[in-house]
């Protein structure tokens, strides 16, 4: 029963004494060689056959050793090449590593050295399959998550046309009847309207959240320089009426220029901040707080109230889809703000985390990455 090969050698030298020597040599060393002291017979062999190595001799007249291993990359080129030089040729022989060769030998050969180089070379040839092989998988799967996407935009269609119509029904049928037999219905099924009212309004929120999430991993980034301070103020004017009737302190202190996507992160104080006016509903006197500070060569951001706050140890729940940490009779929303808040935290190349307690208030922290300025 014959054994494997090490691996498959193409080996040229126009001198066929020395190639014949080569050939016998190496085959005793468990490799399969095939010799040619012809560059072009060379490399109609490769057309033919894989090989693993190429060992080439440098100077040859009719196609010396760089130009074959040109050509031999362009059929294969996964496919190793070492040169084989003397002693007065060095200097070319480094040229055709620049070339694309691996390595050279030198004229005549100790078999040692000569199995070394091949050694290493074998796994140069190695690597590189298997970097083609993970290129191929990554191609692969980049393949199947552009059809996911493809499927998920498919799917975000449908719910913003197929299921928003008929809850808009629901809600305009029951607000209707509601109103024009008010006066025929008991007060029970009053409250049994207004119930279903209140839960198609609710599912409604749910698929407005969904799809700000579906259109979020869709959303492509664009950094640039902005202004922190001036974005944080638009935010807090756009939400002016949340301070009506209510007094509530708003500190804003020391925020840099950064790098970032404008619309994203304007959507990161979005909905931090109002957040921060909604759990503070209960406080006879809110307190928000926005700023910064460096730490360990890097920016921390936050947006601090003294609310509701919640209990820690449910923090893992903070930014899953729809986990809520509060009762909806106590404060409104779906649970996909801080997700968004998340997500887009985490396309900067960042992380949040929160620190809180029950009835005093959270706090939520976040970096940017190498987005700051």
């Amino acid at each position: 029963m014959s054994l494997t090969p090490l691996a498959q050698l193409l080996i040229v030298d126009d001198e066929a004494a020395h190639l014949q020597a080569l050939c016998d040599t190496l085959q005793d060393q468990g490799y399969a060689t095939s010799g040619f002291t012809l560059a072009t017979e060379a490399l109609a062999a490769l057309q033919k056959q894989k090989f693993d190595l190429l060992l080439t001799d440098l100077m040859m007249p009719e196609m010396d050793g760089i130009a074959l291993l040109r050509a031999a990359l362009e059929i294969d080129p996964q496919l190793v090449g070492i040169m084989m030089t003397g002693q007065g040729t060095i200097s070319t022989a480094v040229e055709a590593m620049q070339s694309g060769a691996l390595d050279y030998i030198l004229k005549p050969f100790k078999l040692d050295a000569l199995l070394a180089v091949l050694s290493r070379a074998l796994a140069v040839r190695q690597l590189r399959l298997e970097n083609l092989a993970l290129q191929q998988r990554v191609s692969e799967r980049t393949a199947e998550l552009e059809t996911a996407n493809r499927e998920l935009e498919a799917f975000s269609y449908s719910v913003s046309h197929d299921l928003r119509a008929p809850l808009r029904h629901i809600d305009g049928y029951s607000n209707m009847l509601l109103e024009t037999a008010a006066a025929r219905l008991l007060e029970e099924d009053k409250q049994l309207l207004g119930k279903i009212n209140a839960s198609a309004v609710r599912m409604r929120e749910l698929i407005e959240g969904l799809l700000s999430l579906s259109r979020l991993g869709r959303q492509p980034l664009s950094k640039q320089p902005l202004q922190l301070a001036g974005l944080v103020q638009q935010e807090l004017d756009e939400l002016s009426k949340e301070r009506e009737g209510r007094t509530v302190e708003v500190h804003v202190d020391g925020l840099p220029d950064c790098v970032g996507d404008p619309s994203l992160l304007k959507q990161v104080f979005a909905n931090l901040l109002s957040n921060a006016f909604k759990f503070t509903r209960g406080k006879e006197r809110a307190v928000i707080g926005v700023g910064c500070w460096e730490r360990g060569g890097e920016t921390v951001y936050f947006v601090r109230d003294n609310g509701a706050g919640f209990d820690l140890q449910y923090a893992e729940k903070l930014f899953v889809p729809f986990q809520r940490l509060h009762r909806a009779d106590d404060f409104d929303g779906t649970g996909v703000g801080l997700t968004i808040v998340q997500r887009i935290i985490h396309r900067h190349g960042g992380r949040i985390w929160a620190e809180a307690e029950v009835d005093k208030g959270a706090a939520f922290y976040f970096t940017l990455g190498n987005s700051q300025h």
